[in-house]
C-alpha cells in the first residue's frame, strides 16, 4: 500500500492536516493494573471475547475501543453511561458483520479505494498528500502499525458501499416532507399528569392478614434457592488511601510532556457577526444580508483574515459586547460533551481562518463564525487536571497496598476491629468507616454501598464456615476483604424474614391493578386543559406544565409515538379523552395553546428536511438489515460471545470501582 501511495504523490516534511480526523478512533495505549483477564496489561491482553465468522475478538481490542469512547468524551462520562463492556463488545462485533457481509455480496474495499482515502486524508494545505514516511509517522504510534490502520480505512469504505447498496431505494414523498414539517414545527402548551405505580404503591398498605395469605399462598415462590451469608468485611477507601500520595511537580511535568497535542489546548479563538431578527417578516433580508457578508469575508479557500472579519463585526454586528472588540468571543471555545449541539461546537471542527460557509440560524438570529488560532494549555492550566490523573491511577496501587496487608492480617487474626486499628492510618480512614457488615445475602442481592457486583459474590461465595476469610475484591470506590459471620442453607423463609418483601410485592401489584382505573376517574372529574395541572397534583401526582414539540420528552417520561400523535391531534382548550400508557406509567394531557407551524418557512427548508428524513429512514433500515444478518448469523452459530472472559473484565476503571485482582493472581499470606 505504501508503494502504492508513493506512485500517487511525494511530498516530504508537511504538516499533516487529516491528523485531527484520526484522534476519534485512534489506538490509545493505557495501563490499568489488575484488569485483564489473564494479562496484568488488559491492552496487551490476546485471550478472545468474542467470535465472529472467522474473526476474533479479543481483550485487548475491546479495551481500546473502550478507551477510545472514553478519550472522544474527555473522560468526563463514566463508560457505565456509555454502555458497559457489552455495549462496546456489540459495536466491534456489529462492525466485523458489516465488514464479512460487505465481502459476501462483493462490495469490499479495493486497494486503490484505500490508498485514495489515505490520500485525501492526509494532506497538506495545498491538498498534496505529505509522503509516505510522514504517514506512517503519523500511524504507526497510535496503531501499532500502517496494516491495523489501512484495515480500518478498508472497514469505513466497505461499510459506507454496503449501506449505499442497501439504502439505495428509500425514498421520502413530499407529502411525507410537508406533514413531518408541518409536525416538528408545531408548538404546543401542554398540562398532563403523570400517574406512576410506585407513587401509587405509597399509598397502599396492606393488612397483616393480606400479607400472611400471600406467604401461605406463596412459600415455594419465595423460597432460598442458594445458600445465604452474613458477612463483616474491611472496606478500604481507594480515594481516601490516595489521598495522603505526594506527588511531586517534575512528576506532573513528565505527564504533561507526554499528552497528545489535542489535550494541550485549551481551547480555539473565535469571532462572530450576530444580526438579529426584530420581526419574523424580517428574516429573509437579514438572512441575505448575512449571505452577502460572508461572500465578502471568504477568501476562494473559504477563508478570512482576522483583521476583515473585526472590521466587519465593528460595522454590522448587533451584539455590543463582543463587536465593539471586532468579533472575538470572550475566553476560548471548547466542545462541550453534555450540550453537543451547541453554537460555538462546530467551529473547533473548523480549520484557523475558516468562516462558517452558510449564515447559522440559533434562537432565532443569524450568526456568521470565524474560527481562530488554537490557543496552548500551559503546563500551570493542566495541573489541575494532570495531579487528578495521576492521582487516580496511582490510588489503584495504594489501596491494594493496604488491602493486601488487611488480608493478611485479618487471615491471621480474625478479629476485624483490631485490623481496622492497625491500618487505619495506612489506609487514611477512621477504623468505624472501615468495618462494614452485610445482612444477609445471596447472588444478584442488591447490597448496600455496593450494589450488584459479581466479584464480591463470588468472593463471598467461597466462605462456608464462619471467619472464613476471602481475598480482597474490588467495589465501588476500593477494595473489601469480606469475613464470614454466618451462612444459611437454602430454606422456606420464616414470615418475619420476608415480610417486607411481601409488603412491596402486594404493594406494587395493586397500584399496577388500580392505575389504569385510577387515571380515568382523575380524567373524568377534570372539566378542561385548564384545571389538569392542578387537578393531578391535588390528588398527589407528578403534574407540570410544559412546551412540548412532537418527538421531544414530556418530563421524565420517554419519547413516545403514542403521546406525540395524542397531542398532534388536539385542538386548544382540548383534554385527550383517554388515559395514555407511556412504559408502565399512565399519562392524562390537554392542550392549554396550540400554535401551528407557520408554512410560509416550509419552502425555505424542504430540501433541509426531505434529507433529515432521508438520512434516517436510511440509517433505520441499514441498522435493521445488519441487525437481521447478525441475528442469521448468531442462529448459525458463527457468533460466539465468551460470557465469562466479559464477565472478569471491570466495567469502570477510574476511582468509582476498583477492580480486584485477576484470577490467578494471589495475595500474600503469612
Amino acid at each position: 500500500m505504501l508503494k502504492q501511495l508513493g506512485r500517487l504523490e511525494r511530498t516530504r516534511n508537511i504538516i499533516i492536516l487529516g491528523f485531527a480526523v484520526l484522534m476519534a478512533v485512534s489506538l490509545v495505549i493505557f495501563y490499568a493494573p489488575g484488569r485483564s483477564a489473564t494479562n496484568v496489561n488488559p491492552a496487551a491482553s490476546t485471550e478472545v471475547v468474542a467470535k465472529v465468522g472467522s474473526d476474533h475478538i479479543t481483550v485487548a481490542d475491546l479495551m481500546l475501543v473502550r478507551e477510545s469512547f472514553r478519550q472522544r468524551f474527555g473522560g468526563q462520562i463514566p463508560l457505565s453511561q456509555l454502555g458497559g463492556n457489552r455495549s462496546f463488545l456489540e459495536s466491534l462485533i456489529a462492525k466485523h458483520v458489516v465488514r464479512q457481509e460487505a465481502e459476501r455480496l462483493g462490495l469490499g474495499a479495493s486497494d486503490a479505494e484505500v490508498a485514495e482515502k489515505i490520500r485525501k486524508q492526509f494532506t497538506d494545505a495545498s491538498g498534496v498528500f505529505v509522503g509516505n514516511d510522514r504517514y506512517k509517522e503519523s500511524v504507526t504510534p497510535r496503531y501499532g502499525s500502517v496494516e491495523k490502520f489501512e484495515n480500518e480505512l478498508r472497514d469505513e469504505i466497505a461499510q459506507e458501499k454496503l449501506r449505499a447498496f442497501v439504502t439505495a431505494s428509500i425514498n421520502v414523498s413530499d407529502d411525507e416532507v410537508q406533514q413531518e414539517y408541518r409536525r416538528k414545527q408545531t408548538v404546543f402548551d401542554v398540562n398532563y399528569v403523570t400517574l406512576s405505580a410506585e407513587k401509587l404503591s405509597e399509598k397502599i398498605q396492606p393488612t397483616d392478614a393480606d400479607l400472611r395469605s400471600y406467604y401461605d399462598s406463596h412459600k415455594t415462590d419465595l423460597r432460598y434457592l442458594e445458600p445465604q451469608r452474613k458477612v463483616r468485611y474491611l472496606f478500604i477507601d481507594q480515594e481516601k488511601a490516595a489521598s495522603k500520595l505526594k506527588i511531586s511537580d517534575q512528576e506532573l511535568q513528565a505527564e504533561y510532556d507526554r499528552l497528545d497535542p489535542q489535550f494541550k489546548q485549551a481551547g480555539v479563538k473565535a469571532q462572530q457577526i450576530l444580526l438579529k431578527v426584530a420581526r419574523k417578516d424580517l428574516d429573509p433580508q437579514v438572512e441575505e444580508k448575512a449571505k452577502e457578508l460572508i461572500k465578502k469575508l471568504r477568501g476562494p479557500d473559504g477563508r478570512g483574515t482576522e483583521q476583515a472579519f473585526a472590521e466587519a463585526a465593528r460595522g454590522n454586528s448587533e451584539d455590543p459586547a463582543t463587536a465593539a472588540n471586532g468579533g472575538f468571543l470572550p475566553g476560548v471555545i471548547k466542545k462541550n460533551p453534555n450540550k453537543p449541539h451547541g453554537l460555538y461546537d462546530r467551529l473547533v471542527d473548523m480549520q484557523p481562518g475558516d468562516i462558517s460557509d452558510i449564515p447559522i440560524r440559533y434562537a432565532g438570529n443569524w450568526y456568521i463564525l470565524r474560527r481562530g488560532d488554537a490557543v496552548p494549555k500551559t503546563f500551570a492550566e493542566a495541573k489541575p487536571e494532570l495531579l487528578v490523573s495521576l492521582r487516580n491511577r496511582r490510588s489503584y496501587s495504594e489501596a491494594l497496598k493496604v488491602a493486601t496487608k488487611a488480608y493478611s492480617r485479618l487471615k491471621e487474626t480474625k478479629d476485624i476491629q483490631k485490623v481496622a486499628q492497625e491500618l487505619a492510618a495506612d489506609a487514611n480512614m477512621a477504623p468505624a468507616e472501615m468495618v462494614r457488615e452485610t445482612p444477609y445475602i445471596k447472588p444478584g442481592d442488591d447490597v448496600k454501598d455496593i450494589g450488584t457486583n459479581q466479584q464480591f459474590e463470588e468472593a463471598v461465595g467461597q466462605l462456608n464456615n464462619p471467619n472464613d476469610v476471602a481475598e480482597p475484591t474490588g467495589i465501588k470506590g476500593g477494595f473489601a476483604i469480606p469475613i464470614l459471620v454466618d451462612k444459611k442453607e437454602p430454606r422456606i423463609p420464616d414470615f418475619e424474614e420476608v415480610r417486607t418483601k411481601i409488603a412491596d410485592i402486594i404493594k406494587k401489584q395493586r397500584a399496577k391493578d388500580e392505575l389504569e382505573q385510577k387515571a380515568k376517574d382523575l380524567l373524568a372529574s377534570v372539566p378542561n386543559a385548564d384545571a389538569l395541572k392542578a387537578a393531578g397534583e391535588k390528588a398527589g401526582f407528578e403534574a407540570d406544565n410544559r412546551n412540548f414539540n412532537i418527538g421531544s420528552s414530556l418530563g421524565n417520561l420517554p419519547a413516545s409515538a403514542a403521546l406525540d400523535d395524542a397531542i398532534f391531534g388536539m385542538k386548544t382548550g382540548e383534554l385527550h379523552k383517554t388515559p395514555i400508557k407511556v412504559g408502565d406509567d399512565w399519562v392524562l394531557v390537554g392542550v392549554v395553546k396550540r400554535t401551528d407551524a407557520d408554512m410560509t418557512e416550509f419552502v425555505k427548508r424542504r430540501d433541509e428536511v426531505r434529507q433529515r428524513m432521508l438520512s434516517e429512514r436510511q440509517s433505520q433500515v441499514f441498522e435493521d438489515y445488519i441487525s437481521g444478518v447478525q441475528q442469521r448469523m448468531k442462529r448459525e452459530g458463527k457468533i460466539k460471545i465468551y460470557d465469562d472472559v466479559l464477565a472478569s473484565i471491570e466495567e469502570e476503571e477510574e476511582p468509582a470501582a476498583a477492580p480486584g485482582l485477576p484470577p490467578g493472581l494471589k495475595f500474600p499470606t503469612k
